[in-house]
C-alpha cells in the first residue's frame, strides 16, 4: 500500500508539470486564447526553464547525485559575466580608438543563454 501511494505521488510530481508545460506550449504556438497567450508570453521573457524542467531536474538530482553537480554548474554559468576579453562576441561597448559605440537594440542588456 505504501509503495502504491509513493508511486502515485511520484507520478503526480512528474506528470502534472509535464501536462502543464504541454498546455503552455500549445497556447504559445496557437495563440489561443489570446488573453492567456499574452500572460504566458510576458512570463516567458523572464524565465529560461519551465516548471516541468525544474521538477524533472530536481527529481533526477534526487535519484542521481551527478545530476546535482550538472544543475549547479548550469546555475553558475548563468551568473557568470561574458566579456569580450573572454572570447564572447561583443554585445555592447565603446571603442575609443575606432570612435565607435555598440548599443544593443531592445533597450537593455540581455543575458546570453
Amino acid at each position: 500500500m505504501v509503495m502504491m501511494v509513493s508511486l502515485m505521488v511520484m507520478a503526480v510530481v512528474v506528470l502534472v508539470p509535464f501536462l502543464l508545460a504541454a498546455a503552455r506550449h500549445v497556447v504559445l504556438r496557437t495563440g489561443r486564447p489570446r488573453w492567456l497567450r499574452r500572460i504566458l508570453a510576458a512570463r516567458a521573457k523572464d524565465s529560461t526553464d519551465g516548471a516541468g524542467a525544474g521538477v524533472t531536474d530536481e527529481l533526477l538530482a534526487f535519484l542521481n547525485p551527478g545530476k546535482r553537480v550538472q544543475i549547479e554548474r548550469r546555475q553558475e554559468e548563468r551568473l557568470l559575466r561574458r566579456d569580450v576579453q573572454d572570447g564572447a562576441p561583443p554585445r555592447m561597448g565603446v571603442d575609443l580608438d575606432g570612435g565607435t559605440a555598440v548599443i544593443p537594440r531592445g533597450g537593455g542588456h540581455r543575458q546570453p543563454r
